[in-house]
């Protein structure tokens, strides 16, 4: 499915552009709740399936990793991540952290690449400070 065949209903300009709002990476429980600001009465399913539509259209990406929740991004450019093993946030990371070059991958494997996903794993600075806080903390 590309753009061009997604026709743009109300919840799906609404979802998307929440979603280009924010680089919180929400999950789609948070989506649901950011578009029932503007549309009262849209249902959880729905921005589901909308969310669903938008990934495959290529407008938004679905962040799927294991053992933590699905997150959406309304950045669709190949970038990488971060993401806390305690609280599960996920952050983008600052350009130029890692460069990987689909490319250069190509040349050296001989594999025709389809596209790449990158994600570091760590403590996010407010995890940092709540194990200083409470040395029991286990990650």
């Amino acid at each position: 499915m590309t753009e061009r065949k997604l026709s743009m209903t109300r919840q799906r300009r609404v979802i998307l552009r929440e979603l280009q709002k924010v680089t919180t990476h929400p999950t789609a429980d948070q989506v649901y709740a950011m578009v029932r600001k503007e549309i009262p009465h849209v249902s959880l399913a729905t921005v589901y399936r909308n969310l669903d539509l938008l990934a495959r259209a290529g407008l938004i990406l679905k962040l799927e990793t294991a053992g933590a929740q699905m997150r959406f991004d309304g950045n669709p450019a190949n970038h990488y991540h971060i993401r806390c093993i305690h609280c599960h946030r996920v952050d983008d990371l600052p350009a130029g952290a890692v460069m990987v070059k689909e490319k250069e991958v190509e040349a050296r494997t001989g594999y025709r690449i389809a596209g790449h996903h990158l994600e570091y794993k760590g403590l996010c600075p407010e995890c940092q400070e709540k194990r200083e806080k409470n040395k029991n903390m286990k990650l």
